[in-house]
């Protein structure tokens, strides 16, 4: 099968799993996505968000465009019980080990995002509350060329929500896109590089906020 043609399949496989994701969260949340006019239909970016349930995974992807398949980082851990599941996250994802990050993880994350137009992280890599956001969005835009692309999913109600009935209305925001080098501005390049990356976190996730 030629490259071209499992792109193809690929894509029309990730545009029928988003109308799915569709039929099912559009009712449940009363989604309304803001700001889709900001993602060039050329543009590549690494698309951020904030990780606060499983759901954002569906609303992220309808809130993007089926048409635009986003290529997902997800950690090792997700690959444990359901068997379909496990099927569409190493369809659509490269999976990694965040626990243990070795070279090995750090080469497949270089290669999906050379390769792929779309590349979506979760950089706080949990739904844990109180986590750090880590800097590998902002270290592989660097290493690739690519701008941020920052989506803010902004909850009025339980979320993640309480089942079987409280479901909270959502609103997604995609700002503008923006390079490395508009987030350093500012930051001393002689800063030691961890208190650097620290700094260009906290700014990444202010610009999801106020995506």
């Amino acid at each position: 099968m030629s490259g071209q043609l499992r792109t193809g399949i690929k894509d029309c496989s990730y545009g029928l799993l988003a109308f799915l994701f569709y039929l099912v969260t559009k009712p449940l949340f009363r989604l309304r996505v803001k700001g889709r006019a900001n993602i060039d239909r050329n543009g590549e970016y690494i698309v951020v968000a904030r990780h606060r349930s499983y759901w954002d995974v569906p609303i992220f992807t309808i809130a993007v465009g089926g048409w635009n398949r986003v290529h997902f980082i997800a950690r090792k851990g997700l690959m444990k019980g359901n068997v379909l599941l496990q099927g569409v996250i190493r369809t659509f994802a490269t999976i990694i080990d965040r626990e243990n990050f070795s070279k090995s993880d750090f080469r497949k994350m270089l290669a999906a995002i050379k390769r792929e137009r779309l590349i979506g992280i979760f950089p706080e890599g949990t739904t844990r509350k109180r986590v750090d956001a880590k800097a590998g969005a902002i270290h592989f835009a660097s290493v690739a060329g690519k701008e941020i692309l920052p989506v803010n999913i902004q909850a009025k109600g339980p979320y993640p929500p309480r089942y079987p009935f409280g479901f909270p209305r959502v609103t997604v925001s995609i700002g503008r896109p923006f390079s490395v080098d508009d987030l350093s501005d500012g930051i001393d390049a002689e800063a030691p590089r961890a208190e650097r990356y620290r700094l260009l976190s906290d700014r990444l996730m202010e610009r999801v906020d106020n995506a």
